[in-house]
């Protein structure tokens, strides 16, 4: 295994917004996740390239960030054509069961359809729901103990490997 630099965590992942208030209210005032930082620009500093735009950083308790980008054409995300909308979705890990249930309760309350609780090989317990951007939120707990995470990770290249050559073995058939 090559070296490379220490990665440390997570900063942020963005997304795309439809409205900045909308998803400021969504992501604020329901789940409780402050408005830490916002970035407002003319030209993308990555491209240099023209578009007006608004950043929105809501922070987590860990110092990570949930991270939106209103474009100012009021267009919502676009599903991904060849992918189920279950697959793509940002999980936030908290931290009892019992705060898994508060949410769905809180949820339910404002209106917002929650699946679950949901529970996934005893790894975690789980519930999901769209924000208003359409984007797919989980808020997860983990359930296993310490020595079954241990577990799972000495597991889980083998258990990678395996699905790669059934995955090859599949392909071969179908062609």
């Amino acid at each position: 295994m090559s070296s490379f630099v220490p990665v440390h965590g997570l900063h942020h992942v963005a997304y795309r917004c439809r409205d900045a208030e909308e998803t400021r209210h969504f992501y604020e005032d329901l789940l409780g996740l402050p408005l830490v930082h916002v970035v407002r620009e003319d030209h993308v500093g990555s491209t240099g390239e023209y578009c007006p735009f608004i950043h929105l950083f809501f922070e987590m308790t860990d110092g990570s960030s949930v991270a939106f980008f209103d474009l100012g054409d009021n267009q919502a995300v676009e599903p991904w054509p060849n992918t189920p909308r279950w697959v793509n979705h940002l999980a936030l890990r908290v931290g009892s069961e019992a705060e898994v249930d508060e949410a769905k309760r809180r949820l339910e309350a404002a209106g917002v359809e929650v699946l679950g609780p949901a529970l996934h090989g005893g790894f975690v317990r789980s519930i999901y729901f769209f924000d208003p951007n359409g984007i797919r939120l989980e808020l997860t707990l983990t359930t296993s103990k310490q020595e079954e995470l241990q577990r799972f990770h000495r597991e889980a290249r083998a258990a990678c490997d395996t699905w790669t050559r059934d995955k090859a073995a599949r392909q071969a058939v179908a062609v």
